[in-house]
């Protein structure tokens, strides 16, 4: 496993192709108060990039292209938090998506642990230590240990996803869940116009 560290883009010359496993770093929860600090990559086959954004520019245009190609499948865990904070804070769309947390929810309904750890654990026998999840990320330098968490959590998300594909196919729930996945930008932008709280779909 190699981790690659990039201070403000993605090199041009790191490409992925038909997928690439996404998550984000933040200084909090609030897409409108908490900056978007860091986002790792990964093509599934061991190595990580993990680009620390410079604020408040975010002059990316590399990864704002691959988060906005349509021609590569983003696979997330809890994709609506994330294609939220890209969508505030990089201003660019993110599409199509994957979320194996909605995935989990959808075909392990034996259980409602749904979280990515436990995920690791069970569908492919890592156990993730999540020691720098409160960390500072807005901080001018990485740890390594840091940069080692940030690598974590998505090495694992092609495997994991797999796992969840054929479950969700002997379940008969593969449709439900794509287009699940398909409505998820749009509820990532429902989020931002400050609809985060209210469910629209429901009666009263």
């Amino acid at each position: 496993m190699a981790i690659h560290h990039h201070e403000g883009d993605l090199p041009a010359s790191v490409k992925f192709e038909g997928s690439v496993a996404v998550d984000t770093e933040t200084m909090g929860l609030s897409p409108f108060r908490d900056a978007l600090c860091v986002v790792q990559l990964s093509d599934g086959k061991g190595d990580a990039h993990v680009v620390r954004l410079v604020r408040p520019d975010y002059n990316c245009p590399n990864l704002k292209a691959l988060v906005a190609n349509p021609r590569v499948l983003k696979i997330f865990h809890y994709a609506r938090f994330d294609v939220g904070m890209i969508q505030q804070w990089l201003g660019a769309p993110c599409f199509p998506v994957y979320c194996t947390k909605i995935a989990s929810r959808l075909a392990r309904t034996y259980t409602d642990r749904h979280s990515l750890k436990e995920l690791a654990k069970e569908l492919v026998n890592v156990d993730m230590s999540k020691a720098q999840q409160s960390s500072d990320w807005g901080s001018d330098k990485l740890s390594d240990a840091q940069l080692a968490y940030a690598a974590s959590d998505v090495l694992y998300l092609h495997e994991i996803k797999a796992k969840l594909d054929a479950m969700l196919q002997r379940e008969g729930r593969t449709e439900l869940a794509q287009a699940c996945f398909d409505f998820l930008p749009v509820r990532a932008a429902l989020d931002l116009s400050g609809w985060a709280e209210q469910d629209i779909f429901a009666h009263s």
